[in-house]
């Protein structure tokens, strides 16, 4: 019964200075509102990255070209393209826990096709490379091992060059040539968009990987190679064995190839939108503690201007622990209520930001406990050191005082 007599006077002594109490509550929402708003703003520009690198596949491990140190030539990363075919299949025989490989190799090549042309880039791949990038076949079919073998005339086509070269026609089943090669054309691949690193990934052309060798480019080794593990799991494990597998393969030599997983990627590039979150969460949380000292010097004021009400509870029976809880209590509801009220304020003014601006934004309901929570801890710090003023007051000299 004390506790709810001393809540009940607290609520009172807030009422009776209604405006001077929600002043001293805007400063709490005006910090939490900030801070659920620039937190809220920070996620969605990490969570727009995340999906970013989600679009380019699932738990896909990639090899690359290392460097180049050789006889006196040296080169940078990517120099040294020594990965062939036959690394693909020792990874695909050896490996446990991979469920797809590709040999990539890319190359740049004028299409042309119903008196139109467009310069484009051509990716040879293997079967699983829809798998790996979990990009699904809109029309048609992906070319099969058989015309990997053969090195056969087949593409599959992006989204952009059925824009740019087959305008208002099925391109399934007509031919399209690449560098005066005819290639029919056997699948369309669904509409996938502009990938992290602000490359068309629809403006591409995907054939066999021999067929680049053999007919376009030339060349006998390839870009890289692409691996989808079974669980994301298995992707440091992966990661490792193919490392020391291909290692094995170049009986001793310095290594040429890099090995990255694309948990890597997704840490590197959020890294930034993380730091920008926690900078932008640091900045609005100053305003909260701004907000507390707002707390405490109203509080303080409070004290002094009621020390004779607090005078005359200690002297007909009220003990120290019921005055300082009662302004402990009169700190705690102003921030809380500041607290609530700054929440609604920054949910608001999230989806305002998104609409006005275009900008992602994520409202996460951890931020929005972690600041309610905050707001509570700031009235207990901020009004402890008032309530225990307060109850340190002389009964006596508190009567005296005018």
């Amino acid at each position: 019964m004390r506790l709810v007599a001393t809540t009940v006077i607290a609520l009172r002594a807030l009422r009776r200075n209604k405006m001077r109490s929600v002043l001293t509550a805007l400063g709490m929402i005006i910090g939490v509102g900030a801070v659920i708003a620039m937190v809220s703003i920070g996620n969605g520009a990490k969570s727009q990255v995340e999906s970013a690198i989600a679009n380019l596949g699932q738990n896909v491990v990639t090899v690359f070209p290392g460097s180049l140190n050789t006889g006196g030539s040296r080169g940078g990363w990517g120099s040294a393209s020594t990965l062939t075919p036959d690394d693909t299949l020792a990874i695909q025989r050896e490996i446990t826990g991979v469920i797809a490989v590709s040999s990539e190799l890319r190359a740049g090549a004028q299409v042309l096709a119903n008196g139109l042309n467009w310069i484009t880039n051509i990716y040879g791949e293997s079967p699983d490379f829809p798998s790996i990038r979990s990009w699904p076949i809109a029309e048609g079919a992906m070319f099969t091992e058989s015309d990997v073998r053969s090195a056969a005339k087949v593409a599959v086509i992006g989204q952009t060059i059925v824009d740019q070269i087959f305008p208002g026609s099925t391109p399934v089943g007509q031919t399209m040539r690449i560098r005066n090669l005819p290639f029919r054309i056997v699948g369309v691949l669904s509409p996938k968009g502009f990938n992290y690193y602000g490359t068309d990934q629809d403006d591409a052309v995907f054939v066999p990987y021999t067929s680049v060798m053999r007919r376009i480019s030339g060349r006998t080794t390839l870009s890289n190679i692409l691996i989808q593990a079974a669980t994301q799991d298995q992707m440091p494990r992966i990661q490792q064995q193919v490392t020391d597998l291909l290692q094995q393969r170049r009986a001793g030599r310095d290594p040429d190839f890099i090995v990255r997983n694309q948990l890597e990627l997704a840490q590197a590039a959020t890294a930034t939108t993380r730091t920008m979150t926690a900078l932008l969460g640091a900045i609005a949380g100053v305003s909260l503690i701004v907000g507390g000292i707002g707390i405490m010097n109203i509080m303080l004021v409070s004290v002094t201007e009621r020390t004779r009400e607090i005078g005359i509870r200690l002297a007909i029976g009220a003990h120290d622990r019921d005055i300082r809880l009662q302004f402990l209590l009169e700190a705690m509801v102003l921030s809380l209520m500041g607290g609530a009220l700054g929440i609604l304020l920054g949910v608001g003014l999230s989806h305002i930001i998104s609409i006005v601006n275009g900008w992602p934004v994520l409202v996460s309901s951890a931020s929005i406990i972690v600041a309610f929570m905050f707001s509570g801890a700031v009235g207990i710090i901020f009004g402890f050191y008032p309530a225990h003023k307060a109850a340190q007051l002389d009964p006596i000299e508190a009567l005296r005082f005018e």
